[in-house]
C-alpha cells in the first residue's frame, strides 16, 4: 500500500475546495484529491451567476434579508451575516486574480433572479459563470508549488484514529493510497445523482456526505433538497439546466396548452422562490397530464438571447430547439442539498481534524431553501474560512508519524474485496425510487414505501467493492436513506421540504434534525 504524508488534504476541486487550497498553500504541502478531472464539479455547470451586494442600488443588509426570507425561518443568522458581509471582498479578490465578469461599459453588469429584491447577480460570458470561476481558481492554485493534485482518485473512507481524522484511504490507479494529513477539508459538493432527474454532473453522488457520516461526523438538515424548476426536458437531450436568470430577464412559464400559470400560485409569478415554482410546475403537469411545461423566451429577442445566454442557446440548438423561436420544454430536477456535514461558521465539523465547506457542508446559511446564486458565494466565503480554520487543526505531524504503521495495518483489513451484484440495476432503481417517492411533493405513504425499499438494499453496506461505480452506490444509498428518514421525521412543510399530508409548518418546525451513525443504526436528534 502506497503512503503519502501532507500537511493539508482537500477532497474535491470545486469552488470551495480550490479556495480552501489557495488559503492553505503558503503554509505547507496541500494535496487536492478529486475523482474526475480537476475542472469537473457542480461549479463548472453553474450558469446563472453569483449573488453579491456590490451594485449601487444594493446593500449588504438587503441581501441578508433576502437570504433569510428564502431560508424560510431556518437560516442561522450568524452564517448569513458572514456570507453577505465577506462576499464582496471575495469577489473583488477573484477579479484581482483575473475573473472576467460581464460589464456594461466599465461597470459590472448585474441581473435579477427569483426571490432577490435587487439586481445583484454577477455573471460571466453570459451564462458560464461557474466555468469562469473554476478557470481563475485553477490558474491561481497552479501558481503555488505547494499544491499537488490527484485527479481521477476516489476517496473510499477517512482515516479515523482515537476519534480523530488523520487523512483518507484513496483509490488511485486501481491501488489504495493511504494519505496522512494534519487537516482534511471535505469539499465534494452535493448528491443530485441520487435522483433520476438532476441538473448535477455525474460526479455528484454524495460521497463526501457518506464518507464523513461513516467516520462519525454529524449531518444536519438532510430533508431539505432544492429542486430547480427548469431543466431541459427532451428524450434526445441530457438534463441540462435552463438558468433561472432567464426568468429574471423576463421569460414566462406556460403549461402544455401554452397558458401562463404562475400568477395563480404566487404574486411574484415567475420570480417566486424555487420551491414554489417547482411545486407549481408539478401541479400543472398533473392537471394537464403532461411530463413538462414550456419556458417562453421568444419575446426577449434573438440577439439578446444569443448574447446573454450563449451556452444555453448553443446547447439547445444541438438538440433541435431554437430558444429564440420555439417554446422550450422544461421540468424540475434535483439541484442542491441544503443539508450536509454539520459545521460551525469556520468549517469545523464534529470530528477533530475534519473540516467541510461548500454544498457538502451545513453551516445553516441556506436554511430550508437556498436563495438563488448564493451557492458560488458560499463556496468562496466558507472555503476560505475552512482553509484558515484548518491551519489550527489539533492533529500534529508527530501523531501522524507515530500512527503510520498502525494505520497501514488497519487499512489492509479492508480486504478481501467483495463486489455488489447487479449494482447498475440497483443504481437505476434507487434513482427512480427517490424521484418518484422522495422528491418535490412527499407524504407518509410515499416516504414509507421508499424507506422499506431502501432497507432491502441494506446488505450492500456490508460489501467491500473496489470500483468507483460500486463505491458510489454505497454512498448514494446512505444519502438516500438519510434524506428519506429525515423527510419522514419532519411532519410539516417548510422551504424545499413539502409534505402533502402536512402542508403547514406545524409545531416544532424551527428545529433542525441532526444525524449520527452508531454501529449499524442511524441515530438522530432534534435541536433548536
Amino acid at each position: 500500500m502506497d503512503k503519502k504524508i501532507v500537511d493539508f488534504l482537500i477532497i474535491g476541486s470545486g469552488v470551495a475546495g480550490l479556495r480552501a487550497a489557495i488559503e492553505l498553500a503558503p503554509y505547507g504541502k496541500v494535496l487536492i484529491v478529486t475523482k474526475d478531472k480537476p475542472s469537473e464539479s457542480s461549479t463548472e455547470y453553474a450558469q446563472g451567476g453569483i449573488a453579491v451586494a456590490l451594485s449601487d442600488e444594493d446593500e449588504i443588509g438587503i441581501h441578508y434579508d433576502d437570504t433569510l426570507r428564502a431560508g424560510n425561518g431556518l437560516c442561522r443568522k450568524e452564517a448569513v451575516k458572514i456570507l453577505v458581509e465577506e462576499g464582496p471582498e471575495r469577489i473583488i479578490e477573484l477579479i484581482s486574480w483575473g475573473a472576467e465578469f460581464d460589464r456594461e461599459g466599465t461597470k459590472l453588469d448585474f441581473t435579477m433572479e427569483a426571490a432577490h429584491s435587487r439586481r445583484r447577480i454577477l455573471h460571466a460570458h453570459g451564462d458560464s459563470t461557474g466555468r469562469e470561476i473554476v478557470r481563475v481558481l485553477l490558474e491561481k492554485s497552479s501558481s503555488f508549488s505547494s499544491i499537488e493534485t490527484y485527479p481521477f482518485s476516489f476517496t473510499i473512507d477517512l482515516i479515523i484514529k482515537d476519534s480523530e481524522c488523520h487523512g483518507a484511504y484513496v483509490l488511485k490507479d486501481k491501488d489504495i493510497v493511504l494519505i496522512l494529513a494534519k487537516a482534511t477539508v471535505m469539499a465534494t459538493g452535493g448528491a443530485g445523482q441520487v435522483f433520476a432527474r438532476t441538473t448535477n454532473p455525474l460526479v455528484a453522488t454524495g460521497d463526501g456526505l457518506s464518507v464523513a457520516f461513516r467516520a462519525g461526523a454529524l449531518l444536519e438538515d438532510m430533508e431539505f433538497v432544492q429542486f430547480h424548476p427548469t431543466s431541459l426536458y427532451s428524450p434526445l437531450a441530457p438534463q441540462f439546466l435552463i438558468s433561472e436568470a432567464m426568468r429574471g430577464e423576463g421569460a414566462i412559464l406556460r403549461n402544455i396548452h401554452k397558458e401562463k400559470f404562475m400568477g395563480k400560485y404566487h404574486p411574484m409569478a415567475e420570480l417566486a422562490p424555487r420551491d414554489v415554482v417547482s411545486r407549481a410546475i408539478i401541479s400543472e403537469m398533473v392537471k394537464t397530464n403532461s411530463d413538462y411545461v414550456y419556458l417562453d423566451l421568444r419575446h426577449l429577442g434573438k440577439e439578446f438571447l444569443k448574447n446573454r445566454f450563449p451556452r444555453i442557446y448553443s446547447t439547445c440548438l444541438q438538440y433541435n430547439i431554437d430558444i429564440t423561436k420555439e417554446l422550450v420544454p422544461v421540468s424540475p430536477a434535483a439541484h442542491y442539498i441544503m443539508g450536509g456535514i454539520k459545521t460551525d461558521i469556520d468549517g469545523v465539523s464534529s470530528v477533530k481534524g475534519l473540516f467541510a465547506a461548500g454544498e457538502v457542508a451545513c453551516t445553516g446559511v441556506h436554511g430550508a431553501n437556498r436563495l438563488a446564486s448564493n451557492s458560488l458565494l458560499e463556496g468562496l466565503v466558507f472555503g476560505a474560512r475552512a482553509g484558515r480554520s484548518a491551519l489550527n487543526s489539533p492533529i500534529r505531524n508527530e501523531q501522524l508519524i507515530k500512527s503510520n504503521k498502525e494505520l497501514t495495518i488497519n487499512a489492509l483489513r479492508v480486504t478481501p474485496y467483495t463486489p455488489i451484484p447487479d449494482h447498475e440495476e440497483i443504481r437505476h432503481e434507487l434513482r427512480k425510487l427517490m424521484w418518484e417517492r422522495v422528491a418535490i411533493i412527499r407524504c407518509e405513504e410515499s416516504l414509507g414505501f421508499a424507506k422499506n425499499k431502501l432497507s432491502e438494499w441494506s446488505f450492500i453496506q456490508k460489501k467491500k467493492p473496489i470500483t468507483r461505480r460500486e463505491l458510489e452506490l454505497k454512498n448514494m444509498l446512505i444519502v438516500a436513506q438519510l434524506i428519506t428518514e429525515a423527510a419522514l421525521l419532519r411532519k410539516g412543510s417548510v422551504g424545499a421540504h413539502y409534505r402533502s399530508d402536512y402542508p403547514e409548518k406545524n409545531g416544532g418546525w424551527q428545529k433542525h434534525i441532526i444525524w449520527k451513525k452508531q454501529e449499524e443504526v442511524f441515530m438522530h436528534k432534534f435541536i433548536e
